[in-house]
């Protein structure tokens, strides 16, 4: 129960609260961005308003204000406001919540909401323990998480809560946070002002994360003089720079971000952007990516992408593969970095992809089709009634017009090579050298090696 000494209390914590804490919004209009989240008539407005808020799970990357808005919740309902750390809270911990709920539920009628920061950390377990309070309306959830909840939250407890997905602030967002810290009696109440370079190099570190760009203009107010509101300090770029060297670009090594970063690179390789292809190289670099990830995924676009439109690129990707296995950070980068132009400014073709897919397609879903009997093995009793098989190198050029695929499938049906690079140079001139190939050669020719297999 809150007294005066509370009140005190909490007072002296906000007052020494890191700055992002003090700025926390109270209502819903202090909310910066996420219009599709909660502005006017979205469903977590409404509801919030009505205060007849349901289970939610708030899901963004860091910074985009999931636990902020929680904040907003608990001031703004008249149902009891609890919160569980996902990061030591334990089972037990939970099933005291949920006690202390049901008791509040059934003595006086008071709803609970229970909020818990990062709930994809609790384990299945600790998940599992909140579905029947959940189900039964015994407490309203308010999870939140920076992963796909639809890969790291229990589908039980997903169906029944609503999903609301908030995405990263935009500059003018981030700009907006900047100057209502500087202004606000809880920021720096007019004292510090900043120059448009520093302002610029905090959006920029800050990449659309609100609380990264807040600690930012905390650190850098703490290398300047102290101002004050009739001579207020002036934040410079060399502050910012000094405070925060390093820009700071989200990246997870086995989650989301890692998923759509490599993605991003391999469709720029695949869209002949060598520039893009570097930028996501870097991020994944910077994020810590393992080389040998990064080489394994060249090696499968060579194939998939470049194809025989350029066979060399195989050989680039595979040696960038061997580079990053024997030689490691910092120097494989740049032969992750030579692979990954190559591949982007190379011709481009799909065919051998395209083409085992359908002859896998063919063969799985197609009828059982007989090998011919001029290719079939000739060591076994009866092979003599097989038909001549046509040894090629018998005959000029090295080609003689013969049936290799079953009866029911024709010349073309599964590869459809491009019209760039190698592939297409290899299709015209095998098409040349076919055209003007010379009379049969004698039968007494087909006692090469390998005839008879």
């Amino acid at each position: 129960m809150e007294n005066l000494f509370t009140e005190i209390e909490n007072e002296a914590k906000l007052k020494n609260a890191p700055l992002a804490v003090r700025m926390r919004p109270r209502t819903l209009e202090d909310i910066v961005g996420q219009q599709a989240a909660v502005g006017e008539g979205s469903w977590l407005r409404v509801a919030i308003e009505r205060d007849a808020l349901s289970s939610v799970i708030l899901y963004g990357p860091a910074g985009t204000g999931k636990t902020s808005l929680a904040h907003v919740i608990a001031e703004t309902t008249r149902a009891t406001f609890v919160e569980v750390s996902a990061v030591g809270g334990t089972v037990a911990d939970l099933r005291r919540e949920i006690d202390a709920a049901e008791k509040r539920l059934m003595l006086s009628g008071a709803r609970t909401i229970l909020f818990v920061d990062e709930i994809h950390r609790f384990n299945r377990s600790q998940q599992d323990a909140l579905l029947h309070a959940v189900e039964d309306r015994v407490v309203v959830l308010v999870g939140a998480t920076t992963e796909n909840p639809y890969f790291e939250v229990n589908s039980a407890l997903i169906s029944r809560s609503r999903i609301v997905e908030l995405s990263s602030l935009s500059d003018a967002d981030v700009e907006l946070l900047l100057d209502r810290a500087l202004s606000s009696d809880r920021g720096f109440a007019g004292c510090y002002t900043l120059d448009p370079e520093a302002r610029a190099a905090i959006v920029r570190i800050a990449g659309g994360d609100g609380r990264s760009s807040l600690n930012t203009l905390e650190l850098a107010a703490q290398l300047v003089d102290a101002g004050t509101k009739e001579a207020p300090a002036l934040i410079t770029a060399e502050a910012v720079e000094l405070a925060s060297p390093r820009v700071g670009r989200p990246y997870d090594k086995n989650k989301d971000m890692h998923y759509d970063v490599i993605s991003a690179f391999i469709k720029s390789m695949r869209g002949s952007d060598p520039d893009a292809a570097l930028y996501w190289l870097a991020r994944m670099i910077e994020g810590g990516e393992d080389p040998k990830f990064i080489a394994r995924r060249m090696l499968i676009a060579a194939s998939e992408d470049v194809g025989n439109a350029d066979p060399q690129a195989l050989l680039v990707a595979e040696a960038a593969f061997r580079a990053a296995e024997v030689i490691g950070y910092p120097e494989c980068r740049i032969n992750l970095a030579q692979a990954a132009i190559y591949l982007a400014l190379a011709p481009k073709s799909n065919a051998a992809e395209a083409g085992i897919d359908a002859a896998l397609a063919e063969v799985r879903t197609g009828p059982a089709r007989k090998v011919p009997d001029y290719l079939r093995d000739r060591h076994r009793p009866g092979a003599e009634s097989y038909g001549a098989y046509q040894y090629p190198h018998d005959y000029p050029g090295g080609w003689v017009e013969q049936r290799y695929l079953p009866e029911g499938l024709e010349r073309g049906c599964f590869y459809r090579p491009s019209e760039r690079g190698w592939e297409a140079y290899r299709v015209e001139a095998t098409a040349r050298d076919r055209g003007r190939r010379g009379p049969a050669a004698p039968a007494s020719g087909t006692g090469a090696p390998d005839a008879s297999l």
